[in-house]
């Protein structure tokens, strides 16, 4: 069997197995390294409500982009472009290949496609938030009729940053790459873990159910101890929920069921993504995902 490219991203919904499927996958070919494409790992102390690999896992096999940023800081996909393509060039330095588990739909298509990643203009972003999304809309379409195309009319977070970026950088948002809805080849191979949809919804459930048992709460209350998180670790799904339980008042039963609720939509939407990609060879299995590692191996590694 000819063997593929060296490069793997491993892909799919929430809830559905990728870590574990990829740390199996490293145990068995030996000379592989993860790289997590999770916008939300990358916080030190949120560990328990991102399913964070234990510390055992990642003494076992090398993880990058954990642990990279204080949960006061915002993150955004230009660091993780920045950071990653260091972690791949020196993966591949040392002669082994990187695995990217995703995770976070946008950050996969900026490094596996090469997106050219802008810069930031704060002051820019600021003057733009009293705008409704129709004046954001109608705003971006004047200035850039690529850029709106691509992007939804009520999608307020990509509206406000492509107009930052437009007015900040002096040239259309569409000029930075061809955007989430093109395909093109790319020197990494795409490979998706498929379960039916009744089974992912069950284990989004169970998994926050385990995520409360293991301490979720005592967690997100000792990161407030600690300082003011940053808008972008405050809007991650299961801490969002617990927060409004710890700051307003919410029912801790009720804050759990809107998570799961969000979590499912979420995985919903992942599935969506990903199924628009035509480059993603699906691995799929009944119930339990480690069922997909042989055929895994046997398309990339073996």
């Amino acid at each position: 069997m000819q063997r593929s490219p060296r490069r793997l991203a491993l892909v799919g919904p929430t809830a559905c197995g990728k870590s574990a499927l990829a740390l199996l996958a490293a145990r068995a070919l030996g000379d592989v390294e993860l790289v997590t494409a999770d916008s939300m790992q990358v916080y030190r102390g949120m560990d328990i409500g991102t399913a964070k690999p234990t510390a055992a896992e990642q003494a076992e096999v090398p993880h990058h982009l954990l642990d990279v940023a204080g949960p006061g800081e915002d993150w955004d996909v230009a660091r993780f472009v920045m950071l990653a393509r260091r972690a791949v060039e020196g993966i591949e330095a040392r002669g082994r290949r990187p695995l990217l588990v995703g995770g976070t739909g946008l950050y996969v298509h900026a490094l596996v496609d090469g997106f050219g990643v802008p810069g930031r203009w704060p002051d820019v972003a600021r003057s733009l938030e009293a705008a409704s999304n129709a004046e954001l809309y109608a705003r971006l379409r004047g200035l850039d009729p690529v850029a709106a195309a691509r992007v939804e009319p009520e999608n307020r977070r990509r509206l406000l940053r492509a107009l930052e970026v437009t007015l900040g950088s002096g040239r259309p948002f569409s000029s930075f790459g061809p955007g989430v809805s093109a395909f093109p080849s790319s020197d990494w191979d795409l490979a998706g873990v498929w379960l039916p949809r009744a089974v992912v919804r069950r284990r989004v459930a169970t998994r926050f159910e385990a995520m409360l048992e293991g301490g979720l709460v005592d967690e997100v209350r000792g990161l407030l101890a600690a300082g003011p998180l940053s808008r972008t670790a405050r809007q991650a799904l299961g801490y969002r929920e617990v927060l409004a339980h710890l700051e307003q008042g919410v029912a801790l039963a009720d804050a759990g069921a809107l998570a799961v609720d969000r979590t499912r939509q979420f995985a919903r939407r992942q599935r969506m993504w990903w199924r628009r990609d035509q480059r993603v060879t699906w691995f799929g299995a009944p119930s339990d995902p480690m069922d997909a590692l042989p055929a895994l191996l046997g398309n990339w590694g073996l």
